[in-house]
């Protein structure tokens, strides 16, 4: 078996790793860098070959080059859970919109559409010689770890992952996987990477929000418009209802709407916990009557000119584009208001230079000073340090361990960490390796 290395090597974002065998070619993921729209290295003329491709969930950064490979000529199928399918659609949509690749036809994008393979966790499903599995990942909904054997070698592909029970997910359940390789993402490895739980950071958040509604002010949470979303929406819901956060309105902007409709549909892969808030109550969180959804310019435009207290969860989480651009223009000169990041912010985005403190941004070729204050709340879908060295310790027969999806030094702090117990591998990009 052999790995090829297209995307997320030392970087975070574009994941593409092929796996292939003398007769078979599967891409696992087939995304872009959000941030710039880095495409996978792997060559035009190689796409034809492969014989399958695993999404492992639904993010911009894992799938968003689908359209192109299909515009190229693939003709093989996409193997996925049915939630991803659904919220690739919307996703996929939305990103042909904004950025409108030259080199994605329509012939391509009808072609994806028709090539879906919808499996379930834990039913195994061949790809030629190949024998795969997926189990859930606990970070967003339809999220798959995916298990790749040939008979003699298995691997095991986190994709993102979270090990914790959240409000909308159970974490990801790896007892009893056996494997000799594992891939892993490595977005928060480093030392100092250790997430406060909700029991910690909650009394933060909701006295950083109610401190601001006080005030006068609005909150803007700029949120990936799938799973961040519906955490922090149903966090707001629940401490609205108990008197904790002022009632006010909560503004919910982008495709959030869309996506939440998605999840409702999907409730059976949500916690159990939430299937039955449903089942056996009127309540259900997805459609509270706290939410108002924004339909249309003039509607936001409205609340843009309100002097009322509000909370604005929006698109898009890293503040490179989305409606938080019209809030964030408007919004961003009134110290009273506050802006709340709550997901991972990679360098050369402007939610990294809000983090780092920049009192300027230039926004559709304006300059817009910054005035409003910005507090991160770690609300993020990734493992932290402690549940990525849980990880190894939970796959019997582990020999070797390839990091990707993670800035270079994170990485490093993990290959230094697990080095005296496995082979760990922080590849190149276009880096291939025998297995």
């Amino acid at each position: 078996m052999k790995l090829t290395f297209y995307g997320a090597a030392q970087e975070v974002g574009r994941s593409c790793i092929m796996v292939s065998t003398g007769k078979t070619k599967i891409l696992l993921d087939a995304g872009v860098k959000p941030e710039d729209n880095d495409a996978p290295r792997i060559e035009d003329k190689d796409l034809k070959s492969i014989d399958a491709i695993i999404i492992s969930h639904a993010h911009i950064d894992h799938c968003a080059y689908l359209p192109h490979i299909y515009s190229m000529g693939y003709k093989g199928y996409v193997y996925t859970t049915k939630p991803t399918m659904e919220l690739m659609a919307v996703l996929i949509a939305d990103y042909m919109h904004l950025v409108n690749p030259k080199d994605v036809t329509k012939e391509g994008l009808d072609s994806l559409a028709k090539h879906f393979k919808i499996i379930d966790y834990k039913k195994e499903f061949r790809i030629k010689d190949l024998r795969c599995e997926f189990i859930s990942a606990g970070h967003i909904v339809g999220s798959a770890v995916t298990k790749v054997t040939d008979g003699r070698r298995t691997l095991v592909y986190t994709g993102d992952i979270n090990l914790t029970n959240t409000r909308l997910l159970d974490g990801a359940d790896l007892e009893g996987l056996r494997a000799d390789t594992l891939i892993t993402e490595s977005t928060y490895g480093a030392k100092t990477d250790i997430k406060a739980n909700e029991k910690e950071q909650a009394p933060l958040f909701l006295k950083s929000i109610k401190e601001t509604i006080t005030q006068g002010g609005k909150v803007i949470i700029p949120s990936f418009a799938v799973g961040r979303a519906q955490e922090v929406l149903l966090f707001l819901d629940d401490y609205i209802k108990s008197g904790l956060i002022p009632k006010v309105p909560v503004y919910v902007d982008g495709m959030i709407n869309k996506t939440m409709k998605i999840h409702r549909h999907n409730v059976i892969f949500c916690r159990r916990e939430l299937q039955m808030r449903i089942l056996m109550s009127d309540e259900d969180p997805f459609k509270s009557p706290n939410f108002t959804p924004i339909e249309g310019k003039d509607m936001r435009g409205k609340i843009a000119k309100s002097d009322e207290s509000c909370i604005v969860v929006t698109t898009s989480g890293m503040v490179t584009g989305g409606p938080v651009l019209y809030y964030l223009t408007r919004w961003a000169g009134n110290s009273a208001n506050k802006l709340i990041l709550i997901g991972y912010q990679p360098d050369g985005t402007r939610g990294r230079q809000l983090q780092d403190g920049d009192k300027e941004l230039v926004i559709d070729k304006r300059k817009v000073k910054i005035a409003l204050k910005v507090e991160t709340f770690h609300m993020s879908a990734h493992a932290d340090r402690k549940q990525l060295e849980l990880i190894p310790k939970r796959i019997a027969g582990l020999k070797q361990i390839f990091l990707v999806h993670g800035e270079p030094e994170k990485m490093d702090d993990l290959k230094t960490a697990w080095g005296n117990r496995y082979k760990v591998f922080t590849p190149r990009l276009s880096e291939s390796f025998d297995i």
